[in-house]
């Protein structure tokens, strides 16, 4: 007989205001991480698109919060819209043990590139924060305090989109030589437009990576996170 392939639903905030191209970025994620879970069928659903998730969920499934951290979208937006459906929660994307390791290794392949020396790089965080509450800013505090010993030298920073300090307050001191990675897991319009104009208001002329889901490497952390949300649950059942 043959078993009917594993679930995994693959959510994100999506953008509220024009939910397709999100969806596509979301659902291009979707099969990237497909090729390191054979035999799962992994599917994907912004939350901004109405109905979509509801409409991607089986019973069982591993539900996979693209998000940054365990905040109100995680928090109560995603249990809500699951309405109790039994389900396996993995970790959220930023929250994830070995996103530093991704991370620090783009950073160094952007410093290499360059010819810079970890030594003399500075390297900022750009993140979301959030008016709502702490786990925003909770979560890219832990980020850096886990991503400093993977570059050691490099001077790390944090900026906010929605709380201080601002990504314009950050950045206006940063010398040439630096990197700003934004700590997001899409890039919707805080990275397309909120992030390039604090950036060019602060005068930065360093470099801008990928947003930290779109870094190579983040297919797979994705994969092993859900795989591992799967273990835990036969393991409980």
């Amino acid at each position: 007989m043959t078993r009917n392939p594993q679930t995994a639903v693959v959510t994100a905030h999506g953008q509220p205001s024009a939910p397709a191209p999100a969806e596509a970025d979301l659902a291009a994620t979707a099969a990237a991480v497909a090729a390191f879970l054979p035999g799962w069928d992994v599917r994907s659903a912004t939350l901004a698109a109405a109905g979509r998730l509801e409409a991607m969920m089986e019973d069982g499934a591993v539900v996979y919060p693209f998000f940054m951290s365990r905040g109100y979208f995680t928090g109560t937006v995603l249990p809500a819209r699951l309405q109790g459906r039994p389900c396996r929660l993995a970790t959220p994307f930023g929250l994830a043990s070995g996103l530093p390791e991704v991370a620090a290794n783009a950073v160094r392949r952007a410093a290499a590139d360059r010819g810079w020396t970890l030594g003399a790089l500075n390297l900022m965080l750009a993140a979301h924060g959030s008016a709502r509450g702490p786990r925003a800013a909770e979560a890219a505090e832990d980020f850096a305090a886990r991503l400093r010993p993977l570059l050691p030298g490099c001077t790390l920073s944090l900026g906010y989109v929605e709380q201080d300090p601002r990504i314009k307050t950050a950045a206006a001191s940063l010398p040439a030589q630096s990197v700003c990675l934004p700590f997001f897991a899409q890039a919707g319009d805080h990275v397309k437009q909120d992030l390039p104009e604090a950036l060019e208001a602060a005068c930065f002329s360093g470099i801008v990576l990928p947003v930290a889901g779109a870094l190579p490497g983040a297919p797979a952390l994705i994969a092993a996170s859900i795989r591992a949300a799967s273990l835990d649950h036969d393991a409980a059942g």
